[in-house]
């Protein structure tokens, strides 16, 4: 396990979270906040992360609702131009 993935299974268990399928879910989000960083503003990727976070667990099925939130918020940061 690297540095990453140790930190990650730390957090999970202080908080008490199953990740079935952590390395996707990560890779999914960690792509997600480069897009969002390059794409609209540095501090809006965490922000986002938090956000899709806090959507995916309001759903029935959280892991299929990272990988949607992180497809369709991804497309739209790369396309973004600042205007709502």
């Amino acid at each position: 396990m690297n540095t990453m993935e140790t930190w990650i299974a730390e957090v999970c268990a202080e908080l008490g979270i199953d990740l079935a399928d952590q390395k996707a879910t990560t890779a999914q989000v960690l792509d997600l906040t480069k897009d969002v960083a390059h794409g609209v503003a540095r501090p809006a990727a965490p922000v986002t992360a938090f956000l899709v976070g806090l959507a995916a667990a309001r759903t029935d099925d959280p892991d299929a609702a990272v990988a949607d939130l992180c497809t369709r918020l991804a497309a739209r940061a790369s396309g973004w131009s600042g205007e709502g």
